[in-house]
C-alpha cells in the first residue's frame, strides 16, 4: 500500500508549470521590449522635433542679430545727432541724480526707523508735506526738462531743414554769381581787346616796344637812364599815349567791373648796389612806382593801378649778351581783372 502511493506521487508531471512560468516571463520581456521600442521611437521623434525647432530658432536668432546690427547703426547715427543736446540734458540728469540720491537717503533713513519701531510703521510710510512738496517740485522739473528737450529736438530739426534750404539757396546764388562773373569777365576781355588794339596801333611806330601775349613790354632805356628810376622826356611821351588810350577805354568800362592796370618792373641779372638802390628789387620796384605815379598825374585812377617789382628773377631772354640783358630790362603793362 505504501509503495503504491509513492509510485503514484513520483509519476506527477511538473513541466507544464515550468512552461507556463517561462511563457509568462517571455511575454513580460516582450512587453517590456515593446515599451522600450515605443519609448525610443517617441524620444527620437521628440529629439528630431527639438533639432528642427533649434535650427529654426538659430535662423531666427541670426535674423534678429542682423536686425540688431542695423538698429545699432541707426542708434549710432542718432547718438551723433543727439550729441549737441547731451550737454543741456546732462545738467538736467545731474540735478535729477542729486535729487534721487537725496530721496534714496531719506528712504533709507525711514526704513531704519521702521525696523526700530514697528508701532510707527504706518506713520513712517506716509510722506510728510515737505517731502511731497519736494517730489512735486522734482516732477515739475523733470516735466520741464522733458518739454525743453522736446523743444530743442524740434528746433534742431527746424535748423537742419533751414540749413538744407540755405545750402540749396547758396548753391543757386553761387550759380548766378558764376554766371554774372563769367559775363563780367567776358565784358572785361572785350575792353582789354579794345585797349590792346588801340594801344598797339598808337605804339606800333616805336620798334623798341614789344607785344608779348596780352602785355606791352617797354624797354627801361626808353623810360629811364641807367641805374635811375626817374622818367625821361621820351618815356613821358610814350606814357602820355598810354594814358590817353587808357582814359578813353576807361570811360566806357562800367563801374561794377573790377579792373586794374598792372605795372611790373624788371631788371637784368647784373647786380646793383647804391645808396638809393641796394639791390635790383628796389630798382625794379621804384621804376614801376614811377610809372604808376606819372599815369596818376595824367588822370588814371590810382585805385585802378598796381606796381610790382620782380628784380632780375623773371627774364624774357636767356644768356648774358647785351641784347638779352637789354630785353630783360623792361616795364610790363597789362590791363587785367583784380
Amino acid at each position: 500500500m505504501i509503495g503504491s502511493k509513492r509510485r503514484s506521487r513520483s509519476t506527477i508531471n511538473v513541466w507544464p508549470g515550468y512552461v507556463d512560468a517561462l511563457s509568462a516571463l517571455l511575454m513580460l520581456i516582450i512587453f517590456m521590449l515593446l515599451i522600450y521600442v515605443v519609448s525610443q521611437l517617441y524620444l527620437s521623434k521628440a529629439l528630431s522635433d527639438r533639432d528642427t525647432e533649434l535650427a529654426r530658432l538659430n535662423s531666427r536668432l541670426q535674423e534678429i542679430s542682423r536686425m540688431l546690427g542695423l538698429e545699432q547703426e541707426q542708434n549710432e547715427a542718432l547718438e551723433q545727432a543727439m550729441s549737441s543736446l547731451q550737454q543741456d540734458y546732462g545738467e538736467a540728469l545731474a540735478l535729477k541724480s542729486e535729487l534721487s540720491q537725496a530721496l534714496e537717503e531719506e528712504r533709507e533713513s525711514r526704513l531704519e526707523q521702521q525696523f526700530n519701531a514697528e508701532a510707527k510703521l504706518s506713520q513712517e510710510e506716509q510722506l510728510s508735506e515737505s517731502q511731497r512738496a519736494i517730489i512735486l517740485q522734482l516732477s515739475n522739473q523733470i516735466a520741464a526738462l522733458q518739454e525743453q528737450l522736446s523743444r530743442i529736438t524740434t528746433a534742431l530739426r527746424l535748423q537742419e531743414q533751414e540749413t538744407a534750404d540755405k545750402a540749396a539757396e547758396l548753391e543757386e546764388v553761387g550759380k548766378r554769381l558764376n554766371t554774372l562773373l563769367a559775363e563780367r569777365v567776358n565784358e572785361l576781355e572785350r575792353y582789354q581787346s579794345e585797349f590792346f588794339g588801340r594801344l598797339r596801333d598808337i605804339l606800333q611806330d616805336n620798334d623798341n616796344i614789344r607785344v608779348v601775349g596780352d602785355r606791352f613790354l617797354l624797354p627801361s632805356e626808353l623810360l629811364f637812364a641807367s641805374g635811375s628810376a626817374s622818367l625821361g622826356p621820351e618815356g613821358r611821351q610814350e606814357l602820355d599815349k598810354l594814358a590817353n588810350v587808357l582814359l578813353d577805354v576807361v570811360s566806357e568800362i562800367p563801374e561794377d567791373i573790377e579792373w586794374i592796370l598792372r605795372i611790373d618792373g624788371h631788371t637784368d641779372k647784373i647786380p646793383i648796389n647804391t645808396p638809393e638802390f641796394p639791390s635790383n628789387w628796389e630798382l625794379s620796384t621804384a621804376r614801376a612806382v614811377s610809372v604808376v605815379r606819372y599815369l596818376a598825374s595824367r588822370g588814371v585812377p590810382e585805385k585802378r593801378m598796381v606796381a610790382a617789382g620782380f628784380g632780375e628773377f623773371f627774364p624774357v631772354a636767356s644768356g648774358n649778351s647785351p641784347e638779352a640783358l637789354r630785353q630783360n630790362r623792361r616795364i610790363e603793362i597789362k590791363l587785367t581783372d583784380r
